[in-house]
């Protein structure tokens, strides 16, 4: 265990944000400057394949890591891809036909909207044009 991957796992112990990879290079820079991206890639994938994280695939732009694995859902701002969790059970039926023969063993749900930050900078800027 390096102090670098004890550094990033560090960073993700009850981080919220779904960081990129490149989110926590920024974050961990300045303390290790001579860490490379790849070694943040690396750990990356390697807490993934442990279960440690889980990569999400929402944001088209950057692989984003949720460091909490247990089974959850996403509120996504399109304005500025925040991603807040939902801890509430969606249970979905669904009929033998829909299926196709698969065995359903959980769900996951994304609901996309806009944070009250955005919309409030969307008030102030409809506001100021008046």
């Amino acid at each position: 265990m390096t102090p670098q991957r004890m550094a990033i796992m560090k960073y993700l112990d009850g981080n919220t944000s779904h960081p990129s990879a490149s989110d926590i290079y920024e974050a961990l820079q300045e303390q290790f400057p001579t860490m490379s991206l790849a070694t943040v890639y690396n750990t990356m994938e390697t807490l993934k394949q442990q279960g440690s994280v889980v990569e999400l695939s929402i944001d088209a732009g950057k692989k984003r890591f949720d460091p909490n694995p247990k089974p959850h859902h996403h509120l996504i701002c399109v304005r500025c891809r925040k991603i807040v969790d939902i801890f509430v059970d969606f249970p979905l039926e669904l009929s033998p036909e829909r299926t196709g023969g698969f065995e359903i063993i959980g769900n996951h749900v994304d609901f996309y909207g806009i944070c009250g930050i955005c919309r409030e900078k969307q008030v102030k800027t409809t506001q100021t044009k008046q």
